[in-house]
């Protein structure tokens, strides 16, 4: 019985040590979606992965023996980067290149071979950027990481407010001032506001603060407020911030 009870003690320790070293050394490396990996980065997150349930499960092997191996893994993901990002050639050479697959022509039958796709994999490509017909594409390009994107022709191009010549307020990255129903001080601070403000805008709105789960503002004081059980309000203050938080 005492021997069952201190081989659960080494699991779960074994397994909460492993846990940590490999979301830290994650966490390290950088937040991509496995989908916006390079090929490198893919190869050592999933050597990781596997060698991060050798330790866990195998209580006969020291558990350093375990954390080496990842950490190495670890140590060559850095080096790598760091290669790509100082040596083009190098970069290059671990990451490929972007290849156009569609161009004014159409379809680039030989770069589809060369990275071997066939027409329906292409037409699946476009058909998730928002593009049905081939002739609507001007240039479709893959990009390192597997992903397609796409230069339409110009009469199939998106309408936006340049090409429409109309006026339209600067854009500016929003501010969250409360998050699950918590100012969050530090972006008041950021933003040069004081809480009496924000009180005084949810009393505007005529909402209860104690409802108020989200809040957020941008440069133009246009502030965005969501109770927990009702619709979301949208006023207009006299803030003017300078968006640049």
């Amino acid at each position: 019985m005492l021997k069952n009870i201190n081989m659960t003690y080494t699991l779960i320790t074994r397994s909460i040590v492993i846990y940590f070293l490999v979301f830290i050394l994650l966490r390290i490396m950088g937040k991509r979606q496995i989908g916006e990996m390079q090929p490198f980065e893919l190869v050592i997150t999933l050597i990781i992965a596997d060698l991060a349930t050798i330790p866990m499960a195998e209580t006969a092997l020291p558990l350093v023996h375990g954390i080496i191996p990842i950490v190495t893994l670890a140590i060559i993901h850095f080096a790598l980067t760091f290669l790509s990002m100082k040596s083009l050639f190098f970069r290059k050479l671990i990451n490929g290149k972007p290849i156009i697959v569609v161009n004014p022509n159409g379809v680039d039958y030989e770069a589809l071979r060369k990275l071997n796709m066939n027409f329906n994999d292409l037409m699946e490509n476009l058909r998730g950027c928002g593009y049905f017909n081939l002739e609507e594409v001007l240039y479709a390009i893959m990009q390192t990481n597997g992903t397609l994107t796409v230069l339409p022709r110009a009469p199939y191009a998106p309408l936006n407010a340049n090409n429409a010549k109309i006026n339209v307020e600067p854009s500016s990255l929003p501010i969250i001032l409360i998050s699950e129903g918590k100012p969050v001080k530090e972006n008041l601070k950021l933003a040069k506001l004081e809480q009496s403000f924000l009180d005084e805008q949810i009393k505007n709105a005529k909402l209860n603060p104690d409802d108020v789960i989200f809040a957020q503002i941008n440069s133009q004081g246009k502030m965005y407020i969501q109770p927990k059980n009702e619709s979301f309000v949208v006023i207009e203050t006299n803030y003017k911030g300078e968006g640049n938080w």
